[in-house]
C-alpha cells in the first residue's frame, strides 16, 4: 500500500510537470498494487486520463470499456469527456461534463471540481464560445492551485477565451504574465502555442511563427501531443499567410501524421484547410478535393471542427471562380457566428470573401449590410488585415455601385493597412481585386497595372489558378498583351477572354463572376464571337478552340 502511494505521488508530480505519458504508467502500476477498490478505480481512471494529455487517444480508448464498467464518479465522468473532446463528439462530451458537474461536491473535493471545470473550458474552446471559456476558466482557477495541471491548462487557454469574447488587449497581458512565469519545459508548451495563436490572430505574425514553431520543437522534449496538433494547425495558416506555401504543406503532413498515430482528430479540418486552400490555387483540384474530404470525416459536432470544413469548400469554389457556391457554402457561419469567434477580426478568414461573393453574385444590398457590422468591429479593435480585407470587399461593392473614387479610396486604404504586414497573399488579393474594379469602370491603363502586380505576387506564391485569373484580365484590357495570348485575331480582348472560359465549358454565369462582368455583357460578346467565328453553339466553339 505505501508503495502504491509513493507511486501514486510521482505519478502526480509527472502530471505537473507535463510528463503525461510517464504518469499514466505510473498511475496504472499504482492501481495494480491496490487492494482497496475504490482507490484502485480512482487510480485506473487517472491513468486513462494521463493517456488522454498525453495524446494516446488509442490506448485510453481501450481502456474505456474497463472506466465505463467502473462506478459513476465525477472523475470517471470528467475523463470520459475529456477523450469525447478529443474524438470531436461535443454531443458526449457536454452529456458527461453536465454530469460530472452535478454530481460533484466542490467543497469537499476542489480539484475534481477544477478538473471538471478545466475539461469545460476545453469544450468551450472548440465551441469557439469566448465568454463561456472565460467563466470557466475562472471557476477553475478559483478551486484549483495555480501551478496545478488544471490550473495551467486553465491558464493557458483562457487568454484565448479572452480574444474570443472581444477583449485581445486583455488577452495579450494575460499571456504576457504567465510567459514570465512559465518559461521552460512541458507546461510551458501551453502557453507558448496559446500566445501564438493569439499572435496570429492579431497580426503579430512574425512573432507568432516564432512562438508556434517553439511549441512544436518542444513535443520533443516531453510536450503534449494534442497541444503540439493545434500548433502545427496554426503554424501552417502562418506559413499560408506568409506565402511560404511548400513549408506549409510539410506542415501539414507532419500534423496528419501525428493525429493518425495519437487518435486526436478535432485537429484534422484545420490542418485540411490549409492543404485544400494551398492546392486549389496552385490547380491541384484532385489534392483539394481530397484534402476537403479529409475534413468532412471527422464528426462534425464541434464549431473549431465545422468552420474549417465549411472554409476549406469555400476556399475551392473561389479558386474554381463558383461565387454562387461560395455564398452557399459560407452563409451557415453568418447563422452560426453569434456568440462565437466568427464575428471577432482575425480569427477566421471567411467576412471578406463572402461579401466578395455576395457582391459578384450581384446581391449588393445583402453585402452593405453583412460588410456593416464586420467593419465596426473591426475598426474598434484597430485590426489592419481584417480592416483590409473588409475594405477590399466594399471597394467592389463602391465599384458595382458605380461610385468609383470612393471605391479607389477604399481600395488604397487596404493596401497601405497591409503596409508592413508579410501577409502576400492578402496584398495579392486586394490588387487583384482593384484591378478588375478599375478594369469595370473603364480605366484599363490603371488597371492593368494594378493586375500586373497581383499576378506577379501570385506568381511568387506559386498560385497557377490566379496566374492564369489575371492573365485573363490582362488579355481582356487589351493593353498588357502575353505573348502567345491570342488564338483569333479577329477577336477583340474581350471577345477573346470569354471564349476561352467558354470554350472550358463555362456558363454564362460562371464567365460572368470569372471577369466581373454581368452575364449580359457575356451574351453580346458571345453573340458577336459566333458572328465572327461562324459557329452555332458552344460545343462548335470549343471544337474550333481545341
Amino acid at each position: 500500500a505505501q508503495l502504491a502511494d509513493d507511486i501514486e505521488a510521482l505519478a502526480r508530480q509527472c502530471g505537473t510537470d507535463g510528463a503525461w505519458a510517464q504518469a499514466a504508467t505510473l498511475f496504472r502500476d499504482a492501481s495494480r498494487l491496490t487492494a482497496d477498490s475504490l482507490l484502485r478505480d480512482e487510480r485506473l481512471t487517472r491513468a486513462v486520463d494521463a493517456l488522454v494529455a498525453a495524446g494516446d487517444c488509442g490506448a485510453a480508448a481501450a481502456l474505456v470499456p474497463a472506466v465505463e464498467s467502473l462506478r459513476e464518479t465525477p472523475l470517471r465522468n470528467a475523463v470520459l469527456a475529456y477523450l469525447a473532446i478529443l474524438r470531436g463528439r461535443a454531443t458526449e462530451a457536454d452529456v458527461r461534463l453536465r454530469r460530472a458537474w452535478d454530481i460533484v461536491n466542490a467543497e469537499r473535493d476542489p480539484a475534481t471540481a477544477a478538473l471538471i471545470a478545466q475539461r469545460y473550458v476545453l469544450h468551450s474552446l472548440v465551441r469557439c464560445r469566448g465568454d463561456e471559456l472565460v467563466e470557466w476558466a475562472d471557476t477553475a482557477l478559483r478551486l484549483a492551485d495555480r501551478d496545478s495541471p488544471s490550473g495551467i491548462e486553465s491558464a493557458a487557454i483562457r487568454g484565448l477565451g479572452l480574444a474570443a469574447a472581444g477583449h485581445p488587449d486583455e488577452a495579450t497581458a494575460a499571456y504576457d504574465d504567465l510567459a514570465a512565469r512559465l518559461r521552460y519545459g512541458a507546461q510551458a508548451q501551453r502557453v507558448t502555442m496559446g500566445r501564438g495563436w493569439l499572435q496570429l490572430i492579431r497580426d503579430d505574425v512574425d512573432a507568432a511563427r516564432s512562438n508556434l514553431e517553439s511549441a512544436v520543437a518542444t513535443a520533443g522534449l516531453g510536450g503534449s501531443t494534442r497541444i503540439t496538433l493545434w500548433a502545427l494547425g496554426w503554424l501552417a495558416r502562418v506559413q499560408f499567410a506568409t506565402g511560404d506555401w511548400d513549408t506549409a504543406l510539410t506542415t501539414v503532413e507532419s500534423g496528419r501524421q501525428l493525429a493518425e498515430s495519437s487518435g486526436i482528430v478535432i485537429i484534422t479540418p484545420l490542418l485540411e484547410l490549409t492543404a485544400a486552400q494551398i492546392h486549389a490555387l496552385r490547380g491541384d483540384w484532385d489534392a483539394a478535393q481530397t484534402a476537403v474530404r479529409a475534413a468532412d470525416v471527422v464528426t462534425q459536432d464541434y464549431e473549431m471542427v465545422r468552420i474549417p470544413t465549411i472554409l476549406a469548400r469555400a476556399q475551392v469554389a473561389e479558386a474554381e471562380a463558383d461565387y454562387a457556391r461560395v455564398r452557399r457554402v459560407l452563409e451557415p457561419l453568418a447563422r452560426m457566428a453569434p456568440g462565437t469567434s466568427l464575428t471577432e477580426p482575425g480569427y477566421w478568414p471567411w467576412p471578406d470573401m463572402l461579401a466578395n461573393a455576395l457582391v459578384i453574385d450581384g446581391d449588393l444590398d445583402g453585402a452593405d449590410a453583412f460588410l456593416r457590422p464586420h467593419e465596426h468591429r473591426a475598426a474598434e479593435r484597430g485590426h489592419r488585415s481584417a480592416m483590409a480585407r473588409l475594405g477590399y470587399a466594399r471597394g467592389r461593392l463602391l465599384g458595382a455601385m458605380g461610385q468609383l473614387p470612393a471605391a479607389r479610396a477604399r481600395f488604397e486604404e487596404s493596401l497601405q493597412l497591409l503596409d508592413g504586414l508579410p501577409l502576400r497573399y492578402d496584398q495579392a488579393r486586394v490588387n487583384f481585386a482593384y484591378g478588375q474594379t478599375l478594369r469595370r469602370a473603364g480605366k484599363r491603363r490603371e488597371a492593368d497595372a494594378v493586375i500586373s502586380t497581383a499576378r506577379e505576387l501570385y506568381v511568387s506564391l506559386g498560385a497557377q489558378t490566379l496566374v492564369a485569373r489575371c492573365e485573363r484580365e490582362l488579355k481582356a484590357g487589351g493593353l498588357h498583351q502575353l505573348r502567345g495570348s491570342r488564338d483569333s485575331v479577329e477577336l477583340t480582348p474581350q471577345e477573346d477572354a470569354v471564349t476561352a472560359l467558354v470554350a472550358q465549358g463555362m456558363s454564362n454565369r460562371e464567365v460572368a463572376a470569372e471577369l466581373f462582368v454581368s452575364p449580359k455583357t457575356v451574351q453580346y460578346h458571345l453573340t458577336r464571337v459566333y458572328a465572327k467565328l461562324g459557329v452555332r453553339s458552344r460545343a462548335e466553339l470549343a471544337a474550333l478552340r481545341r
